[in-house]
């Protein structure tokens, strides 16, 4: 994987969240892939799981912006940062998370394993702007 493949993978995932097509959810992982909302927590196992998962609790449409990029890609491996913003129904914010994905893929450029590290921006910091 290159990080143009990386970037490519990360645009496609940002579309289907946007979309929850089950058939662009379903092209992003490998049919026995593993997928970790947090690393200590189990993971969805399996391409129908994954989807299943996914459209289970959409998010609404227009209620948040994300942006993503590769940070390290070495061999199959890559580590993507970036933030999602979840906004209020006048478009201000309402939370801000601070993600890091550790990803693993295979020989067609379908994520074999998705690991998610996420933090919320405090409170606190929220209320400065």
């Amino acid at each position: 994987m290159t990080r143009d493949d990386v970037q490519r993978w990360i645009d496609a995932y940002v579309d289907a969240w946007r979309t929850y097509d089950r058939d662009a959810i379903g092209a992003l992982f490998t049919k026995d892939a593993t997928y970790r909302y947090q690393p200590y927590r189990d993971p969805v196992v399996g391409r129908e799981a994954i989807v299943a998962d996914w459209l289970d609790d959409p998010d609404e449409a227009g209620s948040w912006e994300a942006t993503y990029e590769p940070y390290a890609v070495e061999g199959d491996r890559a580590v993507a940062v970036g933030e999602s913003r979840y906004l209020e129904t006048d478009g201000s914010l309402k939370t801000l998370y601070y993600n890091v994905w550790l990803l693993r893929f295979d020989g067609d450029g379908r994520c074999a394993d998705f690991i998610e590290y996420w933090r919320e921006l405090p409170e606190e910091l929220r209320a400065r702007g």
